[in-house]
């Protein structure tokens, strides 16, 4: 990873140290030019941050994960196609704050990430993680949850719908709805796996408020997904 230009690393004993150089000047330090940002949050092997960047030349893209081993070859691919709007770096979500400053992100991706059925605090879509979230975001900045997973999906369903937020996409069968644009069909590793399982992908689109307390929604009866079971990440 240390090879690649658009991998950022950064430990947390340097960050702080010394802070993060590129924070509030993504755009005119790194990048080298003004255009909106898109943040993937678990970019894992970085297919739908590369994807997302070649589709989309006027925004840039950036690619966090905490697995440098993953993300290796998405910053690979990177620098061997010449894409000049792609990022990759390298942290906890639950540290992102220190990397960007508020307003500084305009959407946010968030794909095939572990649904945490036992831990809420730990989902992505949770109210601990949108209100880091919403820190980040421009106000009324948008957050796509791609999945597979039917517990994620009615749990994050049922969260965006007891808060209110604008809705812009819901589909419990993306592919099977006709709502598949071009974005939403690029497909990572994970999704091509689950796909062949005979798994149908969600997909939740929404905008989320600067302000106002959030909710967290009823998920007692909301039915496990008994694949997740099985090892999910034997890559």
């Amino acid at each position: 990873m240390r090879e690649f230009a658009c991998a950022l690393q950064y430990p947390r004993e340097e960050l702080i140290k010394n802070g993060f150089p590129y924070r509030g000047s993504w755009n005119s330090g790194f990048f080298k030019r003004e255009a909106p940002i898109v943040m993937e949050l678990g970019c894992g092997k970085g297919e739908y941050t590369v994807g997302l960047a070649k589709s989309d030349p006027a925004r840039n893209y950036i690619g966090v994960d905490i697995k440098g081993a993953r993300m290796w070859r998405g910053a690979k691919t990177v620098e061997e196609e010449n894409i000049t709007n792609a990022a990759f770096l390298r942290a906890e979500i639950e540290n992102i704050d220190q990397f960007f400053v508020p307003a500084e992100v305009d959407e946010l991706w968030i794909t095939f990430p572990d649904p945490q059925m036992k831990k809420t605090r730990k989902r992505l879509t949770s109210t601990r993680f949108l209100n880091l979230y919403r820190n980040l975001l421009r106000p009324g900045g948008i957050v796509n949850l791609k999945t597979d997973s039917p517990f994620l999906y009615e749990y994050t369903r049922r969260l965006v719908e007891l808060n209110g937020f604008e809705v812009i996409m819901d589909t419990d069968d993306l592919y099977g709805s006709g709502l598949a644009d071009p974005v939403s069909s690029i497909k990572t590793f994970y999704e091509q796996q689950w796909l062949s399982r005979g798994k149908k992908i969600k997909r939740l689109s929404f905008r989320l408020p600067s302000e106002g307390e959030l909710l967290e929604p009823q998920e007692d009866d909301i039915v496990k997904d008994d694949y997740h079971a099985m090892a999910r990440f034997n890559c």
